[in-house]
């Protein structure tokens, strides 16, 4: 028979161990982690692409520039002239083209259309743009107003 001398005696210094044991929990909580680092690429299914950065640039208006306005009546203008919309198409093309035969480097497009426009009108603008070999066409916009409230 075995005898147990250590506990024979009741000790009033042997207190119970009430410290909670965190192995088994940090187990858990990395086998987790390892499973959800391996399923997430997996999970995210998107195309591959890299994305362009955004930077508010002022526009340099410069002499060689085109500027054509759209207003909410779909009429155009390019450099302030209105175009009639039945020549649109051939007679407008024929003015981006001669601009850029003009001008070297190739000049910008800078597109002025009022917000309450149709995309369609803004469309047909950029098409033109686009028949005329013009490389650069941006949009003129108006900055946001800053509010005293907004901080």
């Amino acid at each position: 028979m075995a005898v147990d001398v250590q506990h024979a005696v009741e000790d009033d210094e042997a207190d119970l161990n009430v410290a909670i044991n965190t192995t088994p929990l940090v187990d858990v909580m990395l086998v987790m982690l390892i499973i959800f680092l391996v399923t997430i690429p997996v999970i995210v299914k998107t195309v591959p692409v890299e994305l362009p950065t955004y930077r508010n640039i002022v526009t340099q208006t410069k002499p060689e520039n085109i500027v054509i306005a759209v207003d909410k009546d779909e009429n155009v203008y390019y450099n302030n002239q209105p175009i009639d919309r039945q020549t649109m198409r051939e007679n407008f093309v024929t003015a981006l083209k001669d601009a850029v035969a003009a001008h070297r480097p190739l000049p910008e497009v800078h597109i002025r259309g009022d917000k309450n426009v149709r995309f369609e009108a803004i469309g047909r603008v950029i098409l033109a743009c686009q028949q005329a070999g013009i490389q650069k066409v941006g949009f003129i916009t108006e900055p946001h107003a800053l509010e005293a409230d907004s901080y």
